[in-house]
């Protein structure tokens, strides 16, 4: 009989929590110790919240969302990233991801999580959708392209209803991930971020606007190639001088689409073309 429990941070669980991912994603590299120490319990914004479905000693499946805050219509509130999932193959079928998804979420209102939101792939996109009650946001923009990106900040202040919102010590930590470092360079008007991406000749870019407030570690620069990879969402209006090419749905990995829940239920829906988005505000690198 399968039992659910909310997930666990001691090394020995973790220890299974890699092991499962190893099973169901053999090709992927980065689900490590201490990567899921990072994104478990070092997150300033507070640990994990998740639960695991167990028969026995033996996990069946894990699923796994972290803390953040995010700006929605101008107020900031609490929300969770919803993240990692995996199943074992003997277990799959049995709709246990529903099942710790939704324990998972009522987990977060009770703590006063007012929101979740994802980044799916067209796989996933389905379930979160039909069966978890999200709503369809955006598919995130994916492009390439040489120097700045141009971004309007006060034109994406004014069209923005959803964006993360990050204090020093969180992107700090969000910069520091084991498997994949993120460099950060500062401008006079805003700030420059890289990390290696799918593409590996290619960094993944984002810019946000400086805050001569926020105290930031330093990056140790890191050479990177001059076309760099943007794969996010700016608010309409916000990316008129945009001089990236869009990648076409048949070359990239898979598109991606940015999903939303209410868990409290103050804000039902986000309009499309009011998203910000960056890679540093979800985990695909």
């Amino acid at each position: 009989m399968l039992t659910f429990a909310p997930i666990k941070f001691d090394n020995k669980t973790l220890a299974l929590y890699v092991s499962l991912f190893s099973t169901c994603f053999p090709k992927s590299t980065k689900f490590t110790p201490e990567y899921l120490q990072w994104l478990y319990c070092k997150n300033p914004a507070g640990l994990a919240i998740g639960f695991d479905a167990w028969d026995g000693e033996i996990l069946a499946a894990h699923y796994v969302c972290v803390p953040t805050f995010v700006s929605i219509n101008g107020v900031k509130v609490q929300a969770l990233l919803s993240l990692n999932t995996a199943t074992h193959p003997l277990y799959q079928g049995k709709g246990l991801f529903t099942k710790l998804a939704e324990q998972t979420y009522s987990a977060g209102a009770e703590n006063n999580f007012d929101c979740v939101y994802g980044v799916a792939n067209a796989n996933s996109t389905p379930g979160f959708i039909g069966k978890l009650g999200f709503q369809l946001v955006d598919q995130l923009d994916a492009r390439f392209g040489v120097g700045h990106l141009n971004i309007d900040f006060e034109v994406a202040k004014r069209n923005t209803q959803f964006e993360r919102i990050w204090s020093a010590d969180c992107l700090n930590w969000r910069c520091s991930n084991p498997e994949n470092t993120v460099y950060q360079y500062k401008h006079s008007d805003f700030r420059q971020f890289y990390a290696s991406s799918v593409w590996k000749s290619f960094p993944v870019y984002a810019e946000t606007l400086n805050d001569q407030a926020m105290d930031l570690n330093r990056s140790e620069r890191k050479k990177f190639l001059p076309v760099r990879l943007f794969l996010g969402l700016i608010p309409d209006g916000a990316s008129q001088d945009m001089k990236y090419l869009t990648i076409p749905l048949r070359l990239r990995p898979s598109p991606l689409n940015l999903i939303f829940r209410s868990l409290t239920g103050n804000v039902q829906k986000i309009e499309k073309g009011h998203a910000s988005l960056s890679f540093l505000d979800f985990d695909a690198y």
